[in-house]
C-alpha cells in the first residue's frame, strides 16, 4: 500500500520525506495497513509558506465568506460520517456508538456551524467606535494558525476539523492542521472533506492543509516560523511546554491545554444525604472512556468519617464490578501505569487496580488510590501528576484547616467540583472551600461532575496553568474562543471609506461600541 499523500497549498501530493509510521488498533494491538509520511522541514515550510498568502488574499475579505466554508464542511462531513466512524472506531477503539456517531460527529458539525454564525454576523469582533476622536477599533485575523490535535478526541479537537480549527477559521485565518499519529487515516478522512470545501467556496490554495507528523525539532520550528501567527495545542504537558518554549520565544501567540486534574470536594452532608448517587456518579465519570478526558475527576477530596469510608468502600466495589475498557494506545497504557507508580512512590495507598490488563487491548485495571490530607502536603507536587485513564486519587483530610490547606497547594485546573447538603447543613464549610477553589479552576461546578463540555457561549474549557498556558483561554464556547486567534486593530483617522466595513458608521453589528453624547453605549445603528 502506498503512503498517503499530505495537503499542501491546494493539492494532495506525496510527501518528500523519507520516514513513514502506522497507526494502530488499540482493541487488538494490530497494526493497521495505511502509511503515512513524517514530514519534512522542506514540506513544512512550503505549508507556512503557502498559508501565508492565503492570508494575504482573504485579510479583508467579510465574515460571511468564512461561514459559507465552514457550513459547507459541516455538510461534507455528514455525508462522510459512515467512513469518518469507521476510521476512528478502528485507530482508538472509542465505541460507534453512543460515542462517535451519536456524540462526537454531530457535536463537532454544530460547532463548525456555531463558528459560522459567529463569522457571519462578526460581533466577536467587538466593533468600537469613538467618532469625536476618529479613534476605531476591532479584532481581526491574526494570520497563519497550526493546530495540533490531542489523541483523545479524533473528531471534535481534530487539527484539521475540531473546536481550534473552527474558531481559527471563523477569525478569517488559513490553518494548517497537525494530525494525530494515533488517527491519521481519520485526520485524512476530514482533510479530504475541507479541502473539497474549500474548493466549493473559492479559498485560495493554502486555506486549509494537513500534515500528519513532525519531529519534535520541526514541530518547534513551525510554531516559531517568521510567518506564522499563532498555534492552537491540545495534548500532553511534556510536548506542550516545548512547543510553548519555542513560540514564545519568537513572541507567537500560543493557545495550550496541558494537563488537569479536576478535583472534586464532597461536603460531609452531601455524603450523608445520598452517598450511593455521588459514588454512582463518580464511578460513571471517571470510568466513561476509560477516563480519557481532560476534565475526568482525578482527585476527590474528603473529610475524614463514616460517610467517607461508606463512599470508599462502595466506590471500591463499583470500580472493581466495572468492565475495564481499552486506552487509546500503548502510550496511553505506558503513561497510565508510570502515574500510579509515580503516586504509590510518593506515598498514595493502592485500594485497587494498578496494574495492567482486564480488558480488550491496551488496558490498564480500574484504579483508585488513597493517601492522607497530611502526607499529600508533604509532597504536592508529585500527587498531582496528572494519571490519564481510569485511575482517581482520594485525599482524607482529618479537619476543615487540612482541607483549605490541600487546596491552596492546587495547580491550575480546568474544572473544580463541590457536592454539598442540598439543605444548607454544609453551606458553611462551602463558602470556606469555594473561594479557594474558586482561584484554582476555570468552570466551578456543584453538585454534577466535570467531564460534559457543553458547546454554549457561557462554557470555559480552560483554568491557569497548567490547565492550559493562558487564564483567559478557553478552548470551547463562541465568540470567546475565536478571540484566541485575533489581534486588536486600531484605525486613527483613517478616512471613512477606507475603514473596514464593520467599523464604517452604517455598520449594523448587534454588538458594537459607540461613543454617544460622551458615554459608550453598546447599540447597532437604529436603535
Amino acid at each position: 500500500m502506498s503512503v498517503k499523500p499530505v495537503l499542501i497549498n491546494g493539492e494532495w501530493k506525496n510527501s518528500s520525506g523519507p520516514q513513514t509510521f502506522h497507526a494502530f488498533n488499540p482493541a487488538t494491538k494490530e497494526q493497521l495497513p495505511e502509511e503515512f509520511p513524517v514530514s519534512p522541514w522542506t514540506e513544512i515550510d512550503e505549508a507556512v509558506q503557502s498559508a501565508a498568502k492565503a492570508a494575504e488574499v482573504v485579510r479583508s475579505w467579510p465574515g460571511s465568506r468564512f461561514a459559507d466554508f465552514l457550513r459547507k464542511y459541516a455538510d461534507l462531513i455528514e455525508q462522510r460520517a459512515d467512513a469518518l466512524v469507521k476510521a476512528a472506531h478502528a485507530e482508538t477503539a472509542l465505541p460507534v456508538s453512543p460515542r462517535l456517531k451519536d456524540g462526537e460527529l454531530p457535536r463537532t458539525t454544530g460547532q463548525l456551524r456555531q463558528a459560522a454564525d459567529a463569522a457571519e454576523s462578526e460581533s466577536w469582533r467587538e466593533a468600537t467606535i469613538d467618532t469625536a476622536n476618529g479613534i476605531r477599533a476591532m479584532y481581526g485575523p491574526l494570520g497563519p494558525v497550526v493546530v495540533f490535535g490531542p489523541n483523545n478526541f479524533p473528531f471534535a479537537f481534530n487539527g484539521i476539523s475540531g473546536g481550534d480549527f473552527a474558531a481559527a477559521v471563523a477569525a478569517g485565518n488559513p490553518v494548517i492542521g497537525k494530525g494525530h499519529s494515533s488517527h491519521p487515516e481519520t485526520s485524512r478522512l476530514f482533510a479530504e472533506a475541507a479541502h473539497q470545501a474549500a474548493q466549493e467556496t473559492a479559498m485560495p490554495p493554502g486555506f486549509v492543509q494537513m500534515i500528519y507528523r513532525t519531529n519534535h525539532e520541526d514541530g518547534a520550528k513551525l510554531v516559531s516560523h517568521p510567518l506564522m501567527g499563532g498555534c492552537g495545542y491540545t495534548g500532553g504537558r511534556h510536548a506542550g511546554l516545548v512547543i510553548k518554549e519555542a513560540a514564545d520565544k519568537a513572541g507567537k501567540p500560543v493557545y495550550l491545554e496541558l494537563s488537569s486534574i479536576n478535583p472534586v470536594c464532597l461536603l460531609p452532608g452531601a455524603l450523608k444525604e445520598r452517598g450511593d448517587e455521588i459514588a454512582a456518579d463518580f464511578a460513571s465519570s471517571c470510568l466513561m472512556g476509560t477516563g480519557q478526558f481532560c476534565t475526568n475527576p482525578g482527585i476527590v477530596l474528603l473529610l475524614a468519617g463514616e460517610a467517607t469510608d461508606q463512599f470508599i468502600e462502595a466506590t471500591v466495589g463499583k470500580f472493581q464490578a466495572a468492565a475495564v475498557g481499552t486506552l487509546l494506545s500503548g502510550g496511553a497504557q505506558k503513561g497510565l501505569t508510570e502515574g500510579i507508580i509515580t503516586l504509590q512512590s510518593a506515598g498514595a495507598d493502592l485500594l485497587t487496580g494498578g496494574e495492567a490488563g482486564g480488558g480488550d487491548g491496551y488496558c490498564v485495571k480500574n484504579t483508585l488510590l488513597k493517601v492522607s490530607a497530611l502526607d499529600f502536603l508533604a509532597n504536592p507536587g508529585k500527587l498531582q501528576t496528572e494519571v490519564f485513564g481510569n485511575a482517581s486519587l482520594y485525599i482524607i483530610a482529618n479537619s476543615a484547616k487540612e482541607l483549605k490547606q490541600v487546596i491552596r497547594t492546587f495547580e491550575g485546573n480546568l474544572t473544580g467540583c463541590i457536592y454539598s447538603q442540598s439543605e444548607g447543613e454544609d453551606d458553611s464549610l462551602y463558602d470556606q472551600v469555594a473561594p479557594l477553589l474558586r482561584q484554582k479552576v476555570g468552570r466551578l461546578l456543584n453538585d454534577k461532575m466535570p467531564t460534559g463540555v457543553a458547546v454554549s457561549p457561557a462554557m470555559n474549557h480552560g483554568g491557569p496553568f497548567p490547565a492550559t498556558g493562558h487564564p483567559m483561554f478557553t478552548s470551547v464556547g463562541i465568540p470567546a474562543s475565536i478571540k484566541r486567534f485575533s489581534m486588536l486593530q486600531c484605525f486613527d483617522n483613517v478616512r471613512p471609506h477606507r475603514l473596514p466595513a464593520v467599523l464604517q458608521d452604517n455598520n449594523s453589528i448587534k454588538d458594537c461600541w459607540r461613543l454617544i453624547d460622551g458615554k459608550w453605549s453598546q447599540k447597532s445603528v437604529g436603535e
